[in-house]
């Protein structure tokens, strides 16, 4: 009798083993899901459908851990930049100024977003200073990255140029020149930025512009200036790219 219970022990301990191994890649495989992006809405449905009003407000995301993602305001009133969990808002004051704020309760007509909790970091080479050496490094590099995918940048810019959506209320939208009424023009010069990108060859005209597999978003470390990155040039040495791990 003591045999039995021991052997129904053992059994019992060799069953529970096997589950638990088999867990551990499910667990691995879910979070490495996580960690890609989830687009809501798309760019060409706001530029030539006119649909402007949000379709995902930003508190509705329950779980804000490690959270990152952009697009534009509602109504294309402003730019959106989540970084690490903490949402930024820029709106226009004026030619030159600009209103940022942390909340998360607003919303956009298209946005994209993924939690990343882990990061694998490694120095940008000296001739990618521009939006065009970028697109092209990571085309050639991240080949066995899973499309699409969310990076960062640190680094120190030479000059670059956000722009913030700024329509005027009432305006209808059939083209992207329609859209494009009220944009603002900011330059960031010398100054140390982050910049939240998002890569892909399948979504043009849908989270990035028909010429391009690139969005980004830039944010200046005293976070007095945030936008849609239009134009770039970074300092030799000073970049660092962030993969999602």
């Amino acid at each position: 009798m003591r045999y039995f219970n021991g052997g129904a022990l053992l059994l019992a301990s060799i069953a529970w083993l096997a589950i638990g191994c088999q867990s551990s890649p499910k667990v691995k495989a879910e979070h490495k899901q996580n960690t890609q992006p989830i687009i809501v809405g798309a760019m060409k449905n706001v530029m030539h459908k006119g649909e402007l009003d949000g379709i995902i407000h930003l508190d509705t995301i329950k779980d804000k851990n490690h959270l990152y993602g952009m697009g534009p305001v509602e109504y294309l009133t402003g730019e959106l930049l989540v970084m690490d969990g903490i949402s930024y808002k820029a709106t226009v004051i004026n030619d030159t100024a600009m209103n940022i704020e942390q909340t998360f309760d607003v919303k956009a007509p298209f946005f994209g977003y993924a939690h990343i909790a882990s990061w694998k970091q490694s120095p940008l080479p000296d001739s990618v200073i521009g939006l065009k050496q970028l697109e092209d490094y990571l085309l050639n590099s991240t080949k066995d990255l899973p499309q699409p995918y969310f990076f960062k940048i640190s680094a120190i810019t030479d000059s670059a140029t956000v722009h913030l959506m700024n329509l005027p209320p009432g305006t209808k939208v059939s083209k992207p020149e329609d859209a494009n009424q009220g944009k603002k023009n900011y330059t960031v010069t010398n100054q140390k930025v982050e910049l939240l990108g998002f890569f892909s060859t399948q979504h043009q005209t849908i989270f990035t512009h028909h010429d391009t597999f690139l969005h980004l978003h830039l944010i200046t470390e005293n976070k007095q200036t945030m936008g849609h990155l239009d134009k770039l040039k970074l300092k030799k040495g000073t970049a660092t790219l962030f993969l999602p791990e």
